[in-house]
């Protein structure tokens, strides 16, 4: 199986799409190469949207098994679609940007260290997750600077020994660093990975895919 695509020839899917373990939203002019990649490799159904008229829907959404959190600019056409397949909470304000600013999975939510404590609380208890506050190697924007599973973790190589313990001490489940589309420390722009498999930006090497394989258990 292929294990590598482009989003119309870009190889930070990542940027375009959202997987959510069962489902991956993808906006409606996905090429027909990118939607069989994502659903041969993920066995997932396929949501077509814009989010705030835009596509790139993996930058402006997040979420979970329970639910979702969207940018409180996406119109209500917009949130209609999503709202048959998951709750759907607006993050309203000026940093609004869900996909980019936080890193969720079934059991724990990361959020950008400079969101107010109140609002981030209030998606914590919306996904029905436990949160914390950080950076990742520095990178603010840290659903871009990683992915997440309820079966691991993959951060930016930047993230400190330190931070690799403390996330895996606050998530339960293996934590790794690894790069993207030869070197990339925004693992979250060209990933796409849920409980049942993975596919990566073109440009991704071997050894960053076998880094991917062993910090999710996809090895045999």
């Amino acid at each position: 199986m292929e294990r590598t695509t482009t989003f119309a020839g870009d190889p930070n899917i990542g940027v375009f799409c959202r997987v959510l373990d069962d489902i991956a939203i993808i906006p409606p002019e996905a090429p027909d190469v990118f939607r069989e990649a994502v659903r041969a490799a993920l066995d997932v159904d396929l949501v077509e949207t814009y989010v705030q008229g835009s596509s790139i829907i993996g930058s402006l959404l997040v979420g979970n098994r329970k639910g979702m959190v969207v940018s409180g600019l996406a119109s209500g056409t917009e949130i209609a679609v999503l709202s048959e397949h998951r709750e759907v909470m607006k993050l309203t304000g000026t940093m609004n940007a869900a996909g980019n600013v936080i890193l969720t999975n079934d059991r724990f939510a990361i959020i950008h260290p400079e969101m107010e404590k109140e609002k981030a609380q209030e998606i914590g208890e919306f996904l029905g997750v436990e949160v914390l506050q950080k950076s990742l190697g520095g990178i603010k924007t840290v659903g871009m600077a990683g992915a997440a599973t309820s079966n691991g973790v993959i951060v930016t190589p930047r993230s400190t020994e330190q931070e690799i313990v403390r996330i895996e001490e606050f998530c339960g489940v293996p934590v790794g660093t690894g790069t993207i589309n030869m070197g990339t420390g925004l693992v979250g722009t060209g990933l796409l990975v849920n409980t049942r498999g993975y596919i990566a930006g073109a440009q991704t090497s071997g050894f960053e895919l076998g880094r991917i394989e062993d910090v999710f258990g996809f090895l045999e």
